[in-house]
């Protein structure tokens, strides 16, 4: 549960961040660069603020909200719901968008849609439509590929408390930067189905590096166990009763 808040916190700030920041390069011109240098600048951009704002989203929850999450069975939940989450509700925004063209299917587009984009909403819905049905499965089979990505980017950053190495988080940083660029790239020059190839190389990976990183589990307190020195009693011998003792 935690896991899965972290991701919707981490959204609050990444998903405006990405927004201004596109707005603004696209209205400077700062970025007029050939075809190739603005998809390899967009590669390197997406893919460090996904790992910027979801990994350090998740180092400050287990900072300072989740102290005593400090293992690596924990980071295992930890990092599930995060990518369980995120797997929610990008399905749920796909079957939103299954019933909208559903709806638009055999509906009159010329009263929904403006006479500029009349003929564009018609293509859109003819690719929809025509499209191979094991293609729509395509989404589905990504998010299962991410979810060991995620769980392993969780262990990553569990390290930086377990070992004491802030290094660890910057690991993390770059691993999920470095698997959100080689899609971004993946999408424009190998193809959506040999892109989705790549991500499950990446899933793999993930859950070999996740078992290279097992630690024991921490061992639960308890409370020691206080030795008792045996008291040594003198012996007392018997007295004669006379005046003087009694004295």
């Amino acid at each position: 549960g935690i896991g899965a808040v972290t991701f919707i916190l981490s959204q609050v700030g990444h998903i405006p961040f990405n927004w201004a920041m596109g707005k603004l390069l696209n209205q400077s011109n700062l970025v007029d660069w050939p075809p190739t240098a603005q998809v390899i600048f967009s590669a390197a951009f997406l893919g460090l603020s996904a790992g910027i704002f979801e990994e350090t989203a998740r180092y400050l929850v287990l900072r300072y909200w989740e102290k005593n999450a400090r293992s690596w069975r924990a980071a295992l939940m930890f990092g599930t719901g995060h990518g369980g989450i995120e797997a929610i509700i990008l399905g749920a925004l796909v079957l939103l968008g299954f019933f909208s063209m559903l709806a638009y299917r055999d509906a009159d587009l010329s009263q929904l849609v403006p006479a500029s984009q009349l003929e564009l909403a018609r293509q859109q819905i003819a690719a929809y439509w025509s499209a191979p049905w094991f293609a729509t499965t395509l989404g589905a089979l990504e998010r299962f590929f991410t979810i060991p990505c995620h769980i392993f980017m969780a262990v990553l950053v569990m390290q930086a408390f377990t070992r004491r190495n802030i290094l660890w988080l910057f690991a993390a940083i770059g691993y999920h930067a470095l698997l959100d660029g080689a899609a971004v790239l993946g999408s424009k020059y190998l193809g959506v189905y040999w892109t989705e190839a790549m991500i499950g190389a990446f899933a793999i990976l993930s859950v070999v590096l996740i078992f290279v990183l097992r630690q024991p589990e921490p061992q639960a307190d308890s409370q020691p166990v206080l030795a008792i020195e045996p008291v040594n009693i003198p012996i007392l011998k018997p007295v004669d009763e006379s005046e003087e003792n009694l004295e």
